[in-house]
């Protein structure tokens, strides 16, 4: 190993425990700070080399010897009166001896990701303890829900393809439930610490990460028993409308990271549009005040499964529909499907392109079909459930992304 090489190790090593070390001093405990830290995490890269060669003993030595000294620096704390009953100190020193270890038997970056990691979250420890107190009974039932969906019931699904299409995977179809769970709940959790304060920027976003057809429906119907918010209603709803296509981004990028560089342009440039839209109304419409509506836990069980089933039935008929009927009817399933759920569309579509069943550029045009049919649904709520002051501030917006989209599916390549 070159001495360079091995300079930057320990360099490394000292970095990082000097920037956790200093996190600590300024916490001033008692058992560690700005200069034990720097050696622990030194002392781990040392045993790190030397393991390679005398063997792994040398780490459980070290480990087990880091250890004897941490339990002697708390029985002296408990002499002197002041015993600290925490054992996030001791924790933190144990985990940066791995991190020196690591930066000699692993990936440099992932050692680094983690001293930093470990410094941040020390830090934050007013900061987390807030956001606990402020999660009510239902909020960590959503946690842990979601926590079931993917850290319990997905590892345990087989991942093997089913039915005369295979294209009915058990473990894919949970983990498209996982993916639209999981932003649903980041936004949801969101909300939960803004709520009814919540901006009309911010309420647009979040509402377009829960559900921007929930949103719809929520804020259209309120403007029915006051028309003076339809101005405000309708910056909610752009930007709701907007965040569509970025999480269909970020869906297409998850499930099929090479079908992405075809769907983005398009998609890309509808969402600038749909910003633009946003800009001026928001321009037009600022001064009026927001309430957000109350927003539903994204991660019931009951709703979870109800969007696995409704996926696995689209991703069957997007799979016989291109196997008997070719791309065209893939274009009316993608129209009808996307009226109420452009997620399951998208991810179909995009599993499909993945698995090298559809062409990426079949694959955009039906997404942009699908997100072009949940525009005029969202169109239609508001005609029926909103004030006609909603519908005439929404519907030219509405119509010149539509008009954007039918270019885009006739003349881009």
């Amino acid at each position: 190993m070159e001495l360079s090489f091995l300079f930057q190790q320990l360099g490394v090593a000292l970095g990082l425990g000097l920037l956790v070390g200093l996190q600590r001093e300024s916490t001033a405990s008692p058992l560690a700070g700005v200069r034990t830290f720097p050696l622990v995490t030194i002392f781990g890269t040392v045993c790190g080399l030397l393991a390679q060669a005398f063997g792994g003993w040398v780490i459980a030595a070290g480990l087990l010897a880091l250890g004897g000294m941490i339990f002697i620096g708390k029985l002296e704390e408990g002499k002197k009166g002041h015993p600290d009953p925490g054992l996030t100190t001791e924790i933190a020193l144990l985990l940066m001896f791995a991190v020196g270890v690591y930066l000699v038997i692993g990936h440099r970056a992932v050692a680094i990701a983690i001293g930093g990691g470990v410094a941040v979250l020390l830090q934050f420890k007013g900061q987390l303890h807030g956001l606990v107190a402020r999660l009510g009974e239902n909020d960590l039932k959503a946690i842990m829900q979601f926590a079931l969906l993917s850290l319990v019931i997905l590892p345990v699904l087989p991942d093997r393809a089913y039915g005369p299409y295979a294209v009915l995977n058990p473990r894919n179809i949970w983990f498209m439930i996982v993916l639209i769970v999981g932003i649903s709940l980041g936004g949801y959790i969101i909300y939960k610490f803004f709520g009814q304060r919540a901006g009309i920027v911010l309420g647009g976003i979040l509402g377009g990460m829960i559900s921007s057809t929930a949103t719809t429906i929520s804020y259209a119907k309120r403007t029915v028993g006051m028309p003076e918010s339809a101005g405000l209603t309708a910056i909610v709803v752009m930007i709701a409308s907007a965040i569509v296509f970025v999480r269909l981004q970020v869906e297409i990028v998850t499930v099929a990271p090479a079908f992405w560089s075809f769907a983005a342009p398009p998609l890309t440039i509808l969402l600038l549009l749909l910003i633009a839209a946003s800009l001026v109304l928001w321009v037009k419409n600022r001064s009026e005040q927001n309430d957000m509506p109350v927003q539903e836990n994204p991660s019931e069980l009951k709703s979870a499964l109800l969007f696995g089933l409704v996926y696995a039935v689209v991703l069957f008929m997007v799979a016989a529909v291109k196997e008997h009927f070719g791309n065209r009817g893939l274009y009316l399933i993608a129209g009808v499907s996307g009226l109420t759920d452009v997620d399951a569309i998208t991810l179909s579509t995009a599993r499909l392109v993945h698995e090298n069943r559809l062409s990426a550029t079949d694959g955009w045009r039906v997404v942009v079909v699908a997100a072009m049919s949940n525009l005029i649904f969202k169109a239609g709520i508001v005609a029926f459930l909103g004030h006609r002051r909603l519908l005439i501030q929404i519907l030219a917006f509405y119509g010149i992304v539509f008009t954007a989209g039918v270019l885009l599916l006739l003349f881009w390549n």
